[in-house]
């Protein structure tokens, strides 16, 4: 051990005697595990946003909207032009969400939503809010956990009870020194008692395109209570022929609102629909389409979107694109590598004398080899070291600038420095045994 001791102590001081030498030998690998780490980083964040992402828009969830203008136009050609005659359909409606639930088997639950835009008012404080009347499983399908009170139950969703479920921010801002819980807060014209307050999450853009809101500032009462004692878009009233449209169905002509007041307008903004299994999710979203075609006399005005299907294919493609870079740093500590294996053949002609010296007094070939290795060894793992630094750097670089979510792993870690130490071994290995293989008495002589 103490032969072995000393033998290092000697290539440890050949290091340090050509610093810059081995500062730039070392460089390969320290960029080289620096953009290892910095790609893995970016990947593992990639792979974090979209589990985020999955758990915002529910697992195997279906989530069927409205259209807003939907093609459902015929042509008739009339004597000067041409007359647009509009297909009548009811729009997305709870009896949608009924037939659902009685036809198809696969499906788990069934959530309905219907959103207005309204202002709060408590104690002469004011907060424009978003009004969602929701059905009990919505909160479970999307994962919305509460900080305090209750969900609504059974006797409430079912006499459309005014209650309501608040969005922390609403609770910040109405209810900012008193407990929200048994409070009412007006909402439009309607006065609702406060039951529970949301947790909150942050909700990004890519989550708000699947049909996820940020339901920080929304305020939630049962489906039925809001279609009661709010607004139900699909009841014609006397408002609504304020501004008409006509529809044709056969010898009957109906008119309805345009201008949202009511009647006539798709009755809720959103339905969910969450399957038992996720490889039900492309063939029951099919039957899905069916009903809805069926229910709605063949008009366009819908659009199905399969949130999970969509992320895993975003997460696919992410993953190729961060092998594609993780192969490309990965070249660049092989380069590094082969900037050691140079630089030591270099040192082996340049120290040939010293080898002979050290053959003369008694050195093995096994002790060269060991002194060479080690050299190559130290300055592969030292700039191993140096480059998980810099990879870190570059990773909190990243998200600072670009807002990027960067995770370091120690997986990342660990592999980086593994393959680090391994260059130097595998790389050192070649230009050891050739200064081992030099003969002493040549050596000797060698100026």
């Amino acid at each position: 051990m103490e032969r072995y001791l000393q033998i290092l102590s000697v290539s440890l001081e050949a290091v340090f005697v050509n610093k810059t030498r081995s500062i730039l030998t070392a460089l390969g690998i320290i960029f080289g595990v620096g953009a290892v780490i910095s790609m893995m980083a970016i990947g593992n964040g990639a792979r974090q946003e979209i589990l985020e992402q999955i758990k915002l828009v529910g697992v195997n969830n279906i989530v069927i909207l409205p259209k807003s203008d939907a093609d459902n136009t015929e042509g008739s050609d009339e004597e000067e032009g041409k007359t647009l005659k509009k297909k009548f359909s009811p729009g997305l409606s709870l009896k949608d969400a009924e037939n659902f639930l009685a036809a198809i088997p696969t499906i788990e639950k069934v959530s309905c939503e219907a959103t207005y835009k309204t202002l709060a008012v408590r104690k002469g404080k004011k907060l424009s809010v978003e009004l969602s009347g929701v059905s009990p499983e919505f909160f479970s399908l999307f994962n919305q956990t509460l900080k305090k009170g209750e969900y609504f139950n059974e006797w409430q969703v079912k006499k459309g009870d005014p209650v309501c479920i608040i969005g922390p921010e609403v609770e910040a801002k109405l209810f900012a020194k008193e407990d929200a819980i048994g409070k009412y807060v007006k909402s439009g014209n309607v006065w609702l008692k406060v039951i529970g307050v949301l947790e909150g999450v942050i909700v990004n853009e890519k989550a708000e395109e699947m049909g996820i809101s940020n339901y920080n500032l929304n305020i939630f009462t049962p489906i039925k209570t809001l279609l009661l004692r709010y607004k139900d878009r699909s009841i014609i009233t006397k408002a609504s022929f304020g501004s008409t449209q006509t529809f044709s169905m056969g010898n009957n002509i109906s008119m309805f609102s345009q201008d949202g007041s009511g009647g006539g307008e798709t009755q809720l903004d959103k339905i969910v629909v969450q399957v038992k299994e996720t490889n039900q999710l492309a063939p029951t979203s099919k039957v899905i389409k069916q009903i809805l075609d069926r229910r709605h006399k063949g008009v366009d005005d819908y659009e199905i979107k399969i949130p999970e299907l969509l992320l895993k294919q975003e997460q696919k493609t992410k993953d190729i694109f961060n092998i594609v870079l993780g192969a490309i740093a990965g070249i660049s500590l092989i380069v590094g590598g082969i900037g050691i294996m140079n630089i030591m053949l270099a040192s082996v002609m340049e120290r040939i004398r010293e080898i002979g010296v050290r053959r003369a007094t008694g050195a093995t070939k096994k002790d060269i080899v060991f002194q060479f290795l080690a050299e190559a060894t130290f300055i592969s793992v030292s700039g191993g070291l140096l480059g998980i630094l810099l990879g870190v750097i570059i990773a909190k670089v990243i998200t600072m600038t670009t807002g990027i979510l960067t995770i370091v792993s120690f997986m990342s870690i660990a592999i980086s420095f593994g393959v680090a130490a391994s260059v130097g071994i595998v790389f050192g290995w070649l230009p050891a045994r050739k200064a081992s293989e030099q003969d002493p008495v040549e050596s000797l002589r060698h100026d």
